[in-house]
């Protein structure tokens, strides 16, 4: 299941193997310990100055074959779909505590609102931070890894990078660097080498995102985001988050009710709202909380997962995978054997006409939250938005056939809405805010 993540992106079979992270696994015993970029000075201008052959999609394509993948990877370090309301009851790790995934959730987001509350965005926090990223020339190759960042992003995310264009240097840099990161981290998984990805790969590269946080990155996409997070209040949760919906990936592929499914969406998609918010900024003439922006760009990711679920039940039915509440389709009279059958029936395009109306129900809470953002960012989140939601359309229009026809806007309906989302990212932040939490 491909995450969404807020921005409007073009997959590419390739992706994975372009960031890097599935071949460097061989060169990382010899590499991770003596040479890490950011503490030899000549490795790490070695590693920024060269061009790596992963960014060549014909050279991934003969890495890919020329070098097969090492599965061990070792690493020594409310069921209620009208509602947004959750109320089913789920145990912790520990068996002691039980709580609904909302509340889970809203845990995460609290905290990550303190977080902004405390210490204001574009002001350092006091990391450990390798005292090498300060030396002379080290803004250059920072500001070569960022330009990485923004490549990626412009190859994969089109409509999202020309919207970040109208942000200030530092936050178009810093979200290019988040999207980076998210998609290395969602190919692991989703991309061509998914089949050997292992819970002690993600292991490791949650390793790699502790080392990253701490001021000491694994490679030069690493270094963006390194460096964000010494000026923007990025926690690391959502980071880590995002990785256990990974994890998620490989050992599920049914989800009892919608409790379920709702954590597994804020894993791997509201978690990057989360990331976001700091960096995008809430608007100085907003009366909005800073809780109720998180919120709004949490029901964002929720979303456009939601949407992405629905938009690829027969690819998904194809690997074996069912992301649909188990119990609201046995409620229509529905079961797995119904959806690989890839039949459409009057049951089915009433299940679908409520899943679709509770996407849709969770774009209007983020709505609510896009306006408050600052000026300068608004324009690609409201892309985003507008873009995402056409796609329900489109699975309307296609006679709610998400089993054989692939749901997606035109060209032509993408270029249209550019400018509605640009005349929506002037409106001002509105003076008395409802947050929805």
């Amino acid at each position: 299941m491909s995450v969404a993540l807020l921005w409007v992106v073009s997959p590419n079979s390739q992706l994975s193997n372009c960031f890097g992270f599935v071949d460097s696994v061989r060169e990382e015993n010899r590499l991770f310990y003596s040479s890490r970029f950011l503490y030899q000075h000549q490795t790490r201008t070695a590693v920024f100055n060269s061009r790596p052959k992963q960014f060549n999609n014909n050279n991934n394509k003969q890495k890919r074959n020329s070098y097969p993948l090492d599965t061990d990877l070792r690493h020594p370090c409310s069921s209620g779909i009208d509602l947004p309301e959750i109320s089913c009851m789920v145990a912790s790790t520990a068996g002691e505590v039980a709580m609904s995934s909302e509340e889970m959730v809203y845990n995460v987001v609290l905290k990550q609102a303190a977080l902004v509350n405390k210490q204001p965005s574009g002001v350092t926090r006091d990391l450990d931070v390798n005292p090498d990223i300060a030396l002379p020339g080290t803004l250059s190759l920072l500001s070569e890894a960022y330009d990485r960042c923004g490549e990626v992003c412009a190859e994969y995310a089109k409509t999202f990078y020309l919207g970040t264009l109208l942000m200030t240097p530092e936050r178009r840099r810093a979200i290019w660097a988040i999207y980076v990161w998210c998609r290395r981290t969602d190919e692991l998984v989703d991309g061509p080498n998914a089949s050997h990805i292992t819970p002690t790969a993600l292991e490791r590269w949650e390793s790699r995102l502790e080392d990253l946080f701490r001021g000491r990155p694994f490679d030069m996409l690493d270094a963006g985001l390194s460096d964000t997070v010494t000026k923007f209040p990025v926690d690391i949760q959502p980071f880590r988050d995002m990785i256990e919906g990974m994890r998620m990936d490989l050992r599920k592929s049914r989800y009892k009710n919608f409790d379920e499914l709702y954590l597994y969406c804020y894993y791997v998609a509201g978690t990057v709202g989360l990331m976001s918010v700091p960096v995008m900024g809430i608007a100085p003439d907003s009366q909005a909380t800073t809780e109720s922006v998180y919120n709004a760009a949490l029901a964002l990711g929720i979303a456009n997962q939601l949407t992405n679920i629905l938009r690829d039940v027969g690819e998904d039915a194809q690997r074996g995978r069912v992301y649909l509440p188990q119990d609201e389709l046995a409620q229509a009279g529905l079961s797995d054997d119904d959806i690989f059958a890839g039949e459409v029936t009057n049951k089915w395009r009433n299940f679908m006409k409520n899943q679709i109306k509770r996407a849709r129900m969770f774009f209007d809470m983020a709505e609510n939250g896009v306006t408050e953002l600052s000026e300068a960012s608004r324009w690609p989140v409201w892309a985003s938005l507008l873009l995402y939601r056409q796609i329900l359309d489109e699975i309307e229009a296609n006679d709610y056939n998400n089993f054989t026809k692939r749901a997606y806007v035109s060209k032509a309906k993408k270029i249209a809405a550019l400018p509605i989302a640009y005349a929506k990212s002037l409106l001002r932040p509105s003076r008395i805010y409802t947050s929805k939490a």
